[in-house]
């Protein structure tokens, strides 16, 4: 991997890191737990993928009976957190 790519992914994890870090409802929510006695442990799990777009890949996109688009790879990402979309054809 591109070594500047490498730094803007990093850059990008530690600006998702930051924005929980920073946010009020967050905090608000982790005081209301300690409040009722508890810890909070937060460990959040991020995926970043990238897609190249200078590469043409001949990927149409399908549309839902809703009229959202999606592509065959957001298709892929729906599909492995186990969401259909209604008026895909079944692979």
């Amino acid at each position: 991997m591109n070594p500047r790519l490498r730094e803007l992914i990093q850059q990008l994890g530690e600006a998702i890191h930051d924005s929980v870090l920073e946010s009020e409802q967050i905090a608000g929510v982790v005081q209301d737990i300690r409040q009722h006695g508890f810890d909070v442990m937060l460990m959040l799990e991020a995926t970043i993928g990238l897609n190249d777009v200078t590469e043409s890949t001949g990927e149409s996109e399908s549309e839902s009976e809703d009229g959202a688009q999606f592509t065959p790879h957001d298709l892929n990402f729906l599909r492995s957190l186990r969401i259909s979309v209604e008026g895909e054809e079944p692979s």
